[in-house]
């Protein structure tokens, strides 16, 4: 699987926003047969940073970014962005979320 985590900073006045903007992006992305999830959330301590978590099969990956929606989110999102994005790009192993080991909630 490949796994990525992305932190997009967006200008104050996108921060409301930003949402609104990467739906059509978030719609296509999980449409895409090799998407395993893309998952937004917000920073409860900084609210103009978003956190991207995505995972893609091992042959997924490769199709995402040179889809057309990826390429249009390409140009669209900067305009809306404070600093480029920070990301963390791995493949390992499995296909899914594991169980938390330390804590077990019966």
């Amino acid at each position: 699987m490949h796994f990525i985590v992305v932190k997009f900073t967006t200008k104050p006045d996108w921060s409301e926003r930003w949402m609104d903007l990467v739906a059509g992006f978030t719609a296509a992305t999980r449409a895409e047969p090799g998407n395993l999830w893309f998952d937004w959330s917000r920073s409860v301590e900084n609210p103009a940073e978003f956190v991207l978590v995505e995972a893609f099969t091992d042959d997924g990956a490769g199709p995402h970014v040179n889809s057309d929606h990826f390429k249009k989110a390409m140009q669209d999102l900067p305009q809306a962005l404070a600093s480029t994005p920070k990301i963390i790009s791995r493949s390992i192993d499995g296909d899914d979320w594991d169980v938390m080991g330390e804590l077990t909630v019966e």
